[in-house]
């Protein structure tokens, strides 16, 4: 079980100010992403896959073609948690 606890809704709103592109969907940090061809999609996800490896925090996610699309909650915590808006912020960093 998570030590950690969800965020309260003033910090999640906080935190979704300094998360460019970022929403709440269904309880989850959501984002779609589009790049200009499938290489770089999945390359995306390749480099993503590795920082959530050694992070131990691995995302909910979806590729068609040339879009990403991810999903963060920390299951065991029942909510969006320090981790997710963490890993969310190395998406962010990634797609640049």
């Amino acid at each position: 079980m998570s030590t950690l606890a969800p965020l309260s809704k003033e910090e999640l709103n906080s935190a979704l100010t300094q998360l460019s592109g970022w929403s709440v969907k269904n309880g989850k940090l959501h984002r779609q992403l589009q790049f200009a061809s499938f290489v770089e999609a999945f390359g995306f996800m390749s480099s993503v896959a590795l920082v959530a490896e050694a992070a131990g925090h691995h995302p909910e996610w979806f590729n068609v073609y040339n879009r990403v699309t991810i999903d963060l909650t920390t299951h065991d915590a029942g909510g969006i948690t320090t981790k997710d808006v963490e890993l969310a912020r190395r998406v962010n960093t990634l797609a640049k």
